[in-house]
């Protein structure tokens, strides 16, 4: 079961979320391909019952830009904030195809777009550089990391590929994943082969479906895969030093806090969260597993954590924006809140200064923030792809030294540039 359900018809919801831990609602299970219509229900505290949607509703106001995407904001009344939204520009690429994910190192911006990745430079948005697998049958490239100078990328044939760039900012390819010497030293063993199907076996060090997600952790990376394991490399010799099955179904996103704890979601409607512990006679760090979070009625497609690494924010077919927050006398993490919005479901999640950001199949992305009352509240809805939004990633400044330059891509190939500004004053948008 992938994620490949997530362009279900949903009906529209409002654009509120509250926060809190009494009283919450424990959502019902339904089958991931079922009916979604019955919302996950909002985890309020007492104090907020009375903020109604039509009361938010009420003053909410939509400016209309001329021959660009709009923009939907919340009065500065109710925020003591405003966010002023500037839609850029639209970044062109040799091949107008899906945009199946996007990041951001030195002020180059990863665009993965089939089978290839484009590189442009942030600072003029101009195309750079354009690399992709060996050949076609490499598939489509699912995900981009960085990792002691050097570029990791997922493909679909099921293997990771490692580059570097040059001084000419051209990128070249040094090894797949696993290596040669890698496989060399395991194929001889009989122990070193797992079984992927009734009659076929893979050396353990090799994903055996798609490659759909990579985390940097100092000088490691982790990476998932549709065959539902989760891997950990060596950044400094490209080694595999262990993997583990994770989930009872495809593995969608994953993300590691920078205390090494790795948290992966799943098209099995849950999230793991993984932490390293040190094995004395082997002086190495083995994973195990922390906790399970199961709040999500189908599957989860996109993780993202706050800048203080301590709240992680979930995202699912189910249209919901889970809150998640580590509590001493809770199992790990408690869900504190649920973002609704969206009328279909979550594809991308980025939080950047303590903002929100959020791709979703009904073709906009939403801007959130937690207020100082716990509250969460949607900034702002931006619309203009006309195809679900896959992928997103930012670089703080942007173009007027402050605020965030936030990229969105989606399936109709296009990139959106935008030049998020938060302020006590809403500007004119130009």
């Amino acid at each position: 079961m992938k994620v490949r359900s997530w362009l279900s018809t949903c009906s529209s919801t409002t654009c509120i979320a509250t926060s809190g831990g009494g009283g919450a609602t424990t959502p019902s299970t339904k089958p991931f391909h079922s009916d979604t219509s019955s919302d996950i229900q909002f985890l309020s505290s007492p104090s907020s019952q009375d903020t109604s949607s039509s009361s938010l509703q009420s003053n909410l106001s939509l400016l209309t830009l001329p021959s660009v995407p709009s923009l939907q904001k919340l009065s500065p009344e109710n925020l003591n904030l405003s966010v002023a939204t500037h839609f850029l520009t639209t970044l062109k690429h040799r091949r107008p195809v899906h945009i199946n994910f996007m990041a951001v190192n030195d002020n180059l911006l990863y665009a993965a777009s089939g089978n290839e990745v484009n590189v442009f430079e942030i600072i003029n948005n101009t195309l750079i550089d354009t690399f992709s697998g060996d050949n076609i049958s490499s598939g489509a490239v699912k995900s981009v990391a960085f990792c002691d100078g050097k570029i990791f990328t997922a493909h679909q044939d099921c293997k990771i590929r490692v580059w570097k760039l040059t001084i000419h900012k051209k990128h070249k390819f040094i090894t797949i994943l696993p290596t040669l010497e890698d496989r060399f030293r395991k194929f001889i063993l009989p122990q070193n082969y797992v079984k992927v199907r009734r009659h076929k076996k893979k050396l353990w060090i090799e994903h055996h479906d798609a490659v759909s997600g990579l985390a940097v952790y100092e000088n490691s990376v982790s990476s998932i895969s549709w065959d539902k394991s989760l891997k950990i490399w060596r950044g400094a010799d490209f080694r595999c030093t262990e993997s583990i099955t994770a989930h009872d179904d495809s593995i969608n996103a994953v993300i590691v806090s920078n205390d090494g704890i790795i948290y992966t979601g799943s098209a099995d409607k849950r999230i793991k969260v993984w932490g390293t512990a040190k094995v004395q006679e082997k002086k190495e760090k083995k994973i195990h597993l922390i906790a399970t979070l199961e709040k999500h009625k189908s599957a989860v497609n996109a993780l993202a954590l706050n800048s203080a690494r301590n709240i992680l924010f979930s995202g699912a077919c189910d249209r919901s924006i889970l809150v998640w927050e580590r509590e001493e006398s809770a199992n790990y993490m408690v869900v504190t809140g649920a973002l609704r919005g969206h009328s279909r479901a979550i594809l991308c999640l980025i939080s950047v200064n303590d903002f929100l950001f959020s791709g979703s199949a009904d073709q906009t992305l939403r801007i959130w923030q937690r207020r100082v009352d716990g509250l969460y509240c949607c900034l702002a809805v931006l619309d203009g792809h006309q195809k679900p939004v896959r992928s997103l990633t930012a670089a703080e400044g942007g173009d007027s030294g402050g605020g965030v330059k936030v990229f969105s891509g989606s399936f109709d190939g296009e990139i959106k540039v935008w030049q998020v500004d938060v302020s006590g004053v809403i500007s004119p948008l130009s």
